[in-house]
């Protein structure tokens, strides 16, 4: 596999797609494609870049020297530190065009909303004090990838802001930290010598698993509380988010927790389809 293709880490990806869907969804009869494309591409830009900065920086922190997940390109010596970094920055600036372009269409407070975001990223592993290593990567993520994505994309479609808006944000911010929870329990034990304090190492193994188990029910209670009776279709996910939730809430250590990164990625993929027909049908 492409070594950039690796660094982007695909199977992060439904994190970034997952609220531009909803959101677009939800807008209904004011979705608009042009807006709707630029939130997408601002979205994918942000979470390629982090991935890409993530790789970077603990790439030369040398947290990944004892890696159990998959491959990091800087530590494993794939890229040199200096030519992720610019593919980090080269992403950033494509979210930034694309944000800059929604800004003009819309409002031009997206370029501070923007601005913080891409600080958010960088800051994860990055600088001299990155939240990731203080346990509030889940926060920031929730945040962004939640909030900030789904609301934002609804925003620039609308130029509202609804309780709706933001009942499924929680759902979409939900899902994306557990898709950071599972990476952080699987290198748990690795994390914590390292000094990367993530929120699993500071709750412990049980305990960081029964906050997977949470974040995922939140993902479902969040969109029921919408008072749509067709959000019910989001229960065709249940066959794979029962499996997944009780394979992690099991023994499973290291490497044996790696297939459930992917497994909660399809999970909110399946979700936000779903969810999105929902709220498209409920449109009439």
């Amino acid at each position: 596999m492409n070594k950039w293709l690796i660094g982007a880490r695909p199977k992060t990806l439904p994190a970034a797609i997952a609220p531009v869907a909803v959101a677009t969804a939800l807008a209904g009869k004011d979705a608009s494609f042009a807006p709707a494309l630029l939130a997408l591409i601002v979205s994918l830009s942000l979470q390629i870049g982090v991935n890409y900065a993530n790789d970077y920086s603990d790439g030369i922190r040398g947290t990944d020297a004892n890696r159990v997940g998959p491959t990091r390109i800087t530590a494993s010596g794939l890229a040199t530190p200096s030519s992720v970094k610019s593919a980090a920055f080269i992403s950033f600036g494509i979210g930034a065009v694309a944000g800059l372009a929604l800004a003009a269409m819309t409002s031009w407070w997206l370029i501070a909303v923007g601005l913080a975001a891409i600080a958010a990223a960088w800051g994860y592993t990055g600088g001299k004090n990155p939240y990731g290593y203080m346990g509030l990567g889940e926060l920031f993520v929730f945040i962004f990838f939640g909030v900030v994505a789904t609301v934002g994309t609804f925003f620039v479609q609308t130029e509202m802001i609804t309780l709706d808006s933001f009942l499924i944000s929680i759902s979409m911010g939900s899902f994306a930290c557990a898709l950071l929870a599972i990476n952080n329990i699987r290198d748990r034990a690795l994390d914590a010598p390292a000094g990367k304090k993530t929120l699993a190492v500071r709750l412990g193994d049980r305990r960081a698993r029964y906050f997977f188990a949470a974040l995922i029910s939140l993902g479902y209670l969040a969109t029921f509380a919408l008072g749509n009776i067709w959000v019910l279709l989001t229960l065709l996910t249940l066959p794979l988010s029962l499996p997944l939730v009780r394979g992690v809430l099991g023994s499973a250590q290291g490497r044996d927790l790696i297939p459930f990164l992917a497994k909660t990625g399809k999970l909110q993929l399946q979700f936000s389809i779903l969810l999105s027909a929902a709220l498209v049908l409920s449109h009439g």
